[in-house]
């Protein structure tokens, strides 16, 4: 009898070992809802745990439906984020300490924006739409698109001339957490 209990004890143990980082893994994922398709992302929260907190608090909450590119520069990447739509807004939070890394800014990576001040993140992000490894250590990397990028390729983008402020610019339909 004894044995039987070590066993069932053991096989429960093996079974939340290997179920425990997939579940916590399902709630790590966003979608993001744009007018061509759905942009999944992984988020990263071992890189940047405060920075993932706060994107999935914020589009848990709807935050994000609705808000626009208002920055997207062709070869570099795609801003949103901020619910006034000129690049100067952010939500009603306290905005964050940076939480720099050795990742790489590459095509597909989510970062936050900020200011001058690498404690200034908020509530804006930005997609890379391509290689920025210029950026690396210099701004908080949160999330890696997994699948869509082809989608966000497809935003409507301003120029390199006018920094990438976009007229009449495409939105975020919806962003949320994948439950």
């Amino acid at each position: 009898m004894r044995n039987v209990r070590f066993i069932v004890a053991m096989m429960l143990l093996v079974v939340g070992l290997v179920l425990s980082p997939m579940m916590a893994n399902a709630a790590d994922k966003i979608v993001i809802k744009l007018k061509d398709g759905d942009v999944v992302i992984d988020l990263l929260p071992k890189l940047a745990p405060n920075h993932v907190k706060r994107i999935k608090k914020l589009a848990s909450e709807g935050f994000y439906d609705g808000i626009v590119f208002h920055r997207v520069i062709p070869g570099f990447m795609a801003q949103s984020g901020d619910p006034t739509g000129t690049g100067r807004g952010g939500s009603k939070l306290p905005d964050l300490k940076a939480e720099f890394s050795k990742e790489n800014f590459s095509a597909g990576v989510l970062g936050m924006a900020r200011s001058s001040d690498p404690d200034s993140a908020n509530s804006q992000f930005f997609i890379m739409l391509d290689d920025g490894d210029f950026l690396n250590g210099e701004y908080t990397v949160f999330g890696k698109v997994t699948s869509g990028m082809e989608f966000v390729h497809k935003i409507k983008k301003g120029t390199r001339a006018n920094n990438g402020t976009v007229k009449d610019p495409d939105k975020i339909i919806s962003m949320k957490v994948i439950k």
